[in-house]
């Protein structure tokens, strides 16, 4: 219930946001970006269009530019960076925590990297380089350094006060972390339990070891699990010597946890979960046309197996030998297209607001990549069956599969979300059975036409 509420929510924002964008009158979009989370800003800007996100991102504020470079996707991020000059991505960066800051470093120009450094005092210096050293994708890349961490000996009046001079916490703060004096991970104190307790009250009597440290270079899939078992907020990182290092939060295991979901939608169809929604064509086509392309081979192999047969059939047999490829191609172009826009309308992310932009844009990459594979297979199929018009019949087909893969692929998940139908379990009967039926027609339409006409 509550992720419906909140992607109808994001669909609401991103109709009145293009509406007035639509309109030129920046005044209202101003109002309503700044009125957002950097989370929310992050997945707007997701769903416009490059023309409209360029000027939606001129407009953020410009002390939340850091907090929304985090939350967006790769190829977004890359493609925000490259409209902002050096100065502008050091102040943006340069007050963010250390685990988002290790998190966008990489993808930041050397010039502003060396600014940024330069910028941190000598201990967030090398917090980021500690953070920076371990290995991508587990729980020391994940954690923040920045704890707060009391002594065994002392009592919750001393806590206290030490808190109260320090003046501020850590986002996400539930408990303190008790250590000796070599910095080794003891247990945790929870906050409710400083303030339920007389001042006298030794630290030693409130200590909670029941939760076990995480070890810095455990994967970060191990992680979200570990927190999702034991319903954990927070979670000390220690090294192999039981050293703390940092902490990890539930605010993190989250976005790793959906992560991994688009992960496991997108993986299946050759699809990156960074990948942007708007991504330019030429960079769509080189992503998808690889998979396609090995998609290829293997109907090949298929269309091998039938032709064992051939020197047994008459001529017209080269268009069943050849079928299986159209309608497999075809699929499977239809199926990338269609993981892209069920995870769209997962995350609120597609709507009649940018639904034109988005066919145009994959008409153009099915164009390319039908022109590409098309003289590929119509190549293949001259050769092997010695027959020019052959090759011409399957090359048009599998463009024009391509084309209508396209289209079932944005508008099928659509339709079937208005009817109230899952597109993630429906979308794929529509779009098998389209690109089938369609490859069908316009290849043995087409062979009857040219070869037998």
């Amino acid at each position: 219930m509550a992720d419906a509420i909140r992607h109808d929510k994001t669909a609401r924002q991103l109709r009145l946001l293009s509406d007035a964008l639509d309109s030129g009158r920046l005044g209202p979009v101003r109002r309503l970006v700044n009125t957002l989370s950097p989370a929310e800003i992050g997945n707007l800007l997701e769903s416009l269009p490059p023309g409209k996100r360029e000027v939606v991102w001129g407009l953020v504020d410009p002390e939340d530019d850091g907090e929304v470079l985090v939350h967006v996707g790769d190829d977004v991020r890359e493609s925000l960076i490259a409209d902002m000059d050096p100065d502008e991505l050091v102040a943006a960066v340069e007050d963010l925590d250390i685990d988002d800051l290790a998190d966008l470093v990489e993808d930041l120009p050397d010039q502003v990297i060396e600014e940024v450094l330069k910028s941190m005092d000598r201990d967030n210096r090398e917090r980021l380089e500690q953070v920076l050293s371990f290995p991508e994708e587990s729980a020391g890349r994940l954690m923040n350094p920045d704890v707060v961490t009391v002594r065994a000996d002392t009592t919750v009046d001393v806590v206290l006060r030490f808190l109260r001079l320090r003046g501020e916490l850590p986002d996400h703060t539930d408990h303190l972390y008790v250590v000796s004096r070599r910095h080794q991970y003891l247990g945790r104190v929870a906050l409710s339990a400083l303030v339920t307790h007389e001042p006298a009250t030794p630290i030693n009597e409130l200590i909670d070891d029941e939760q076990a440290a995480i070890p810095v270079t455990t994967p970060e899939s191990t992680v979200a699990n570990q927190f999702s078992d034991h319903d954990w907020l927070s979670a000390p990182v220690v090294d192999e010597n039981n050293i703390l290092l940092g902490r990890i939060t539930i605010d993190d295991v989250v976005d790793i946890i959906r992560e991994r979901a688009e992960h496991q939608a997108l993986s299946a169809a050759g699809l990156g979960e960074d990948e942007d929604l708007f991504s330019p064509v030429p960079r769509a086509v080189r992503r998808r046309v690889i998979w396609l392309a090995v998609n290829l081979v293997t109907a090949f192999l298929a269309s091998a197996v039938v032709g064992q047969f051939a020197q047994t059939l008459e001529r017209v047999v080269a268009l069943a030998i050849l079928m299986p490829i159209v309608a497999g191609m075809g699929g499977n172009a239809g199926t990338q297209v269609l993981a892209l826009m069920i995870r769209g309308l997962a995350l609120g992310q597609v709507g009649a607001s940018n639904l034109r932009a988005l066919v145009w844009k994959e008409v153009r990459v099915a164009s390319v990549n039908g022109l590409i594979l098309g003289s590929v297979v119509g190549g293949v199929a001259w050769a092997w069956f010695h027959d020019w018009k052959l090759g011409l019949v399957i090359g048009i087909a599998l463009m024009s599969n391509f084309l209508a893969a396209a289209l079932v692929g944005v508008l099928a998940p659509i339709t079937l979300r208005r009817l109230n139908l899952d597109p993630a379990l429906a979308g794929g009967v529509v779009l098998t059975t389209a690109t089938d039926v369609i490859g069908f027609v316009s290849f043995l339409g087409l062979g009857t036409l040219i070869l037998l006409g």
